[in-house]
């Protein structure tokens, strides 16, 4: 049953109440302001020649909104067709200027639409080590060329980057000299405090800061983007010319259109508000199961943490039964897995679809034998 933050799998046969991580929350959309978007961005003329560091109007509102959002001064940013589609471009940047198969270090439990494209680029993935704050940076080996790392929350287990840990991360990637990737999927998504400062604020010279519209607004636009060392931006935009192999301009002229109206800033307000009713609804029921829950508050998902492999699988197979598909722990290691336990998202399904759903699942964990770890 797979999953990842992208929203994977859309020819997936629907069998219930979605509740895996991926999606983004539609049911807030304000389709008024999202028709007038589209509208504006058809009544622009059409372009004359392509623009590879994107559309012009998308990189100043993305710009903006990192600003806005994540406090990132004077971000240089460059489109992408989502934040998988960046990073595989990064790795081939990188794969040529070495000569060799890429050295990679990746988070384990980690997004593995990341070790999909590293794999596929045939280089060296060593898993690394997270726990509840995220990457556990003392135990990076020596010797790699690229760390990808999900600091604002990490995926899947939910822990925020402390600032030390930040810090610690970005001076060992300036000494040792590998190039750190920051994927900032739902960085937006913070119901209680500000959030830390991005890696790309701290190590501008040797961090590339990767996001997406899939988790915000909708994946249909098919647009991201990347902040990256002026070094790396350059090599990347002379392979883009060199190729001719740039993103879709039609969903950056959208984004841009839904910014400039107030339309994104209005969406993300509601957002947050709704996520944060739907987490506590979520938080409630597990807990109402007899169990932890495992996650910063922040994002669209958490982890119910349990106790072995067979109750991970136990509750799978159950909450399925009950017309609730979740996800395991176990497809988002690299190898055997450390940790057990299942993902619940609440951001795709509409807000009295979930409740049913959680009223379905209430009594799985404890039925399926799954104790708390």
């Amino acid at each position: 049953m797979p999953s990842s933050h992208d929203g994977d799998d859309a020819l997936l046969p629907r069998q219930g109440t979605d509740l895996r991580p991926g999606a983004p929350c539609l049911e807030v959309l304000d389709t008024a302001s999202w028709r007038r978007a589209w509208r504006r961005a058809g009544d622009l003329p059409p372009a004359e020649r392509p623009e590879h560091a994107g559309v012009p109007a998308f990189r100043a509102a993305v710009a903006e909104h990192l600003l806005r959002h994540r406090g990132l001064v004077d971000a240089d940013v460059i489109a992408t067709a989502g934040t998988t589609a960046g990073f595989d471009e990064l790795v081939a940047l990188l794969t040529r200027r070495l000569g060799r198969p890429v050295r990679a270090g990746l988070e384990d439990p980690g997004y593995r639409r990341a070790a999909g494209v590293l794999h596929a680029a045939g280089a060296e993935v060593t898993a690394l080590a997270v726990d509840g704050d995220g990457l556990v940076v003392e135990t990076l080996p020596p010797g790699l060329d690229l760390v990808f790392v999900t600091p604002a929350h990490q995926y899947p287990l939910g822990g925020r980057l402390p600032v030390a840990r930040r810090t610690a991360l970005v001076e060992r990637a300036r000494a040792e000299g590998f190039l750190l990737v920051e994927d900032d999927y739902d960085g937006e998504l913070r119901y209680d405090v500000a959030p830390l400062p991005v890696l790309a604020g701290l190590g501008p010279d040797v961090v590339v800061h990767l996001g997406t519209a899939g988790k915000i607004a909708t994946p249909s636009l098919g647009v991201g983007w990347l902040v990256a060392p002026p070094a790396v931006a350059a090599e990347l935009l002379a392979r883009r010319r060199a190729t001719g192999v740039r993103p879709a301009p039609a969903g950056q002229l959208v984004f841009a259109a839904w910014a400039d109206d107030g339309g994104l800033g209005r969406h993300l307000a509601r957002l947050r508000r709704e996520l944060a009713v739907r987490r506590s609804l979520v938080v409630d029921a597990v807990r109402a199961a007899g169990h932890a829950v495992l996650g910063d508050r922040a994002g669209a998902h958490l982890v119910v943490p349990l106790a072995s492999a067979a109750a991970e699988r136990a509750v799978v197979d159950a909450a399925t039964r009950a017309g609730v598909l979740v996800d395991g722990l176990a497809q988002h290691h690299l190898g055997a897995a450390t940790v057990h336990g299942v993902l619940v998202g609440w951001a795709a399904p509409p807000r009295a679809e979930l409740v049913r759903a959680l009223d379905r699942l209430r009594g799985v964990p404890a039925g399926a034998g799954g104790a708390p770890a």
